[in-house]
């Protein structure tokens, strides 16, 4: 005899547990969202791009301005 499911009660759970957590999300988005370690991320990558142009603008240039 196969197990008797109850689709109320499951519907109810999820909807519950939903619920739950749905208040949740708020302040863990915030809280990794706004780590200064994205900060220092950004910035960091944004040096070595901006280096990274101008030693390749340094090079390219050399040999064409008197």
């Amino acid at each position: 005899m196969p197990h008797r499911t109850r689709p109320m009660t499951a519907i109810l759970l999820l909807t519950g547990l939903n619920l739950a957590l749905v208040p949740t999300i708020g302040p863990v988005y915030d809280f990794v969202c706004f780590l200064p370690y994205w900060d220092r991320r950004a910035s960091k990558n944004f040096l070595n791009y901006t280096q990274t142009l101008y030693k390749n603008r340094e090079k390219t240039n050399k040999g064409l301005h008197p």
